[in-house]
């Protein structure tokens, strides 16, 4: 397994283990299915796996493509900080939600990272740059 894989395989794993902490704070708080309102922490927990699953949308195949692009210990490092920068938005965030926003920005800047790897990649290859 490449590093690229194995950044993929970490970041859906990280984002099953976000769901277990929702079903967990479901329980604790005792807000019953189908409710996703009731205790503010719990409420946190969601947002986070919520936002863990929008971002994984794009980062996914960013991730997958910017390999072709660039070296796996690059791809690597971006990856590692994307998986860090969740950790810290759900330690932020379930902490009090103005302080999500390290977190966040430590999972955004690889992505936007990726994306324009992906794009220059793109471009050079459409025109021969």
């Amino acid at each position: 397994m490449g590093v690229t894989e194995l950044v993929i395989v970490l970041a859906l794993l990280q984002y099953l283990f976000f769901g277990m902490l929702v079903s967990r704070a479901r329980t604790r708080y005792g807000v019953k299915a189908p409710a996703v309102t009731g205790d503010p922490i719990f409420e946190r927990h969601l947002r986070v796996q919520m936002n863990t699953l929008e971002l994984l949308i794009i980062f996914l195949p960013a991730l997958w493509i910017a390999s072709a692009y660039v070296a796996p210990p690059w791809i690597g490092a971006l990856g590692a900080m994307y998986l860090a920068g969740r950790f810290l938005y759900l330690r932020g965030y379930v902490r009090a939600a103005e302080r999500r926003a390290l977190g966040f920005g430590l999972s955004a800047l690889p992505i936007l990272i990726l994306l324009a790897i992906d794009l220059c990649g793109a471009l050079r290859g459409l025109f021969g740059l």
